[in-house]
């Protein structure tokens, strides 16, 4: 592929521990463990943190809040990244974590709780965009694959040890003592990172600083972001309340969405509009299984939530391995392939979750579905970023990154939404509950295959093209393998110059 990225195509010799790269590879590792370690120690304790501030029905709201507010922190970060480097939303992110943390633990009712969220929604979106698209400043195409699944093994420690701890916390002294606790351990470490990233390399590309991207828009941003969550709230729910929430989120998100994703995403245009779609789909369907498959074991087929938990522990790690191997094992192979045995991998998964709600199979064959469905994601979600990268132009990481953020918070929310409505269906047509989820999983068949039929079209610049015949089928991509049409602003969605999608592949 040829390096469109804004790194220097750097020696053959050189490794993400080179001189070079050291400092690089040692803030990205420190970010990424500390931000999944702090991901998976603090949802487990969020609903004990509710119960106590009388707050339970209110609970939908506080898990959605750092979903909307990601996307919002996404658009930020990735302008910010774009306009001056990747150092600054970077630091400024780890900074409002603490803040978010400390926030959190000193909640005094439940609004300041999901204003703890919010406001960590902001700073792990600005950080998640940041990483990668400083992944594309600094590496060499050739080292982007290893990086990534080296971001994703940082993950393994938080999700063998954040949740146990976190629950022991939590029964020894106080949910508060787990916020504290994160807060002390985050704030040497941001101090360090900040003091860390210096260097002409974090400064972004030249050609970002004298073509400066338009401003992003932060009231579309804002307005998705508040449909998100009252979207989160309303599906919770079939009374009238929670009925016209879901309406005034439907309305925000089908207005407002499309103007912060690259022109030509709904209708998967070649290039980067179709891998930010893809990284929509991939991680709704994922992230609902991981939802649901748990809330269904526990709720229906009686499993003990140490199983779940288990489940939990071992998609992480098995997301980890399956990454490395797509980064060392198979990082010659094109990636949109990649992206296709992944979807399939991951449909191979839903139907063993459609499976464990038959009475007949045993519930383990359920949980299984968590862990093949992490083997997909490992495949898949950093051989999008990958493309993703290969498909931005110098210095435009962070815009791109951004709308690969918000396509998979939308796919989050969007996939999620469907599968209640679907269940909830079913259950008010007195359905049993294990009927209810195998309609719903199944429904989760559609995204997967959907991705495995237009990973084709995602391919990157350089990779072999699929073989048809020359100029057949709609919308053709040139030798780039990108729709000539294909452009997005960042402002404003119009048609201004191409852009590139990222997003963070975390467990």
């Amino acid at each position: 592929m040829a390096d469109r990225g804004g790194a220097a195509s750097g020696g053959a010799g050189e490794t993400l521990f080179s001189r070079t790269h050291l400092a690089a590879t040692a803030s990205f590792s420190l970010v990424m463990f500390l931000t999944g370690f702090a991901a998976l120690a603090v949802v487990p304790t969020l609903p004990t943190a509710a119960r106590d501030l009388g707050g339970v029905s209110l609970f939908p709201l506080v898990a959605g809040c750092f979903v909307a507010a990601g996307l919002l922190g996404g658009v930020l970060g990735g302008h910010w990244a774009d306009r001056s480097g990747a150092r600054g939303p970077l630091a400024a992110g780890m900074a409002l974590t603490v803040v978010t943390l400390i926030v959190s633990a000193t909640s005094t009712s439940i609004w300041q709780l999901a204003a703890g969220r919010f406001l960590d929604g902001l700073a792990a979106g600005a950080v998640a965009v940041s990483v990668n698209a400083a992944i594309g400043q600094v590496y060499p195409e050739r080292l982007r694959p290893r990086a990534l699944a080296l971001m994703s093994a940082c993950w393994v420690i938080p999700s063998l040890t954040g949740p146990p701890l976190a629950g022991l916390v939590s029964a020894w002294w106080s949910w508060r003592v787990v916020f504290y606790g994160l807060a002390a351990l985050t704030v040497l470490p941001a101090l360090v990172l900040v003091t860390v990233l210096r260097g002409p390399s974090w400064q972004g590309a030249a050609g970002a600083r004298e073509d400066r991207a338009a401003r992003p828009p932060l009231l579309l941003a804002a307005l998705v972001s508040l449909g998100a969550a009252l979207g989160q709230y309303g599906v919770s729910g079939w009374d009238v309340r929670h009925l016209l929430f879901a309406a005034a989120a439907l309305c925000l998100l089908v207005v407002c969405a499309p103007r912060l994703l690259p022109a030509g995403t709904w209708r998967a245009a070649r290039g980067l509009p179709v891998t930010v779609l893809l990284r929509g789909l991939a991680s709704g369907t994922y992230f609902t299984i991981e939802a649901f498959v748990p809330l269904m074991l526990i709720a229906e087929r009686k499993v003990a939530p140490v199983v779940t938990g288990l489940a939990f522990t071992g998609a992480a790690v098995v997301w980890a391995g399956a990454s490395w191997v797509q980064g060392r094992l198979l990082e010659g192979r094109p990636r949109h392939r990649l992206v296709a045995a992944g979807a399939v991998v991951m449909t191979a998964a839903v139907a063993l979750a459609v499976a464990g709600t038959l009475p007949g199979v045993p519930a383990l064959t359920a949980a299984s579905s968590m862990i093949v469905a992490a083997v997909g994601m490992g495949l898949l979600d950093p051989s999008l970023t990958v493309l993703s990268l290969a498909h931005s132009p110098r210095g435009r990481q962070g815009s791109a990154s951004s709308a690969m953020q918000t396509s998979q918070n939308l796919g989050q929310i969007s996939v999620m939404a469907l599968y209640s409505v679907v269940l909830n269906a079913c259950l008010g047509a007195d359905a049993s509950g294990l009927a209810g989820y195998g309609a719903a999983f199944g429904l989760l068949a559609v995204p997967t295959l959907v991705i495995a039929v237009l990973a084709g079209r995602a391919r990157g610049t350089g990779e072999p093209a699929p073989r048809t015949v020359a100029g057949s089928g709609a919308g053709a991509a040139d030798s780039s393998g990108a729709d000539p049409g294909t452009r997005m602003d960042p402002g404003d969605g119009a048609s201004s110059s191409p852009a590139s999608g990222s997003g963070v592949g975390s467990p």
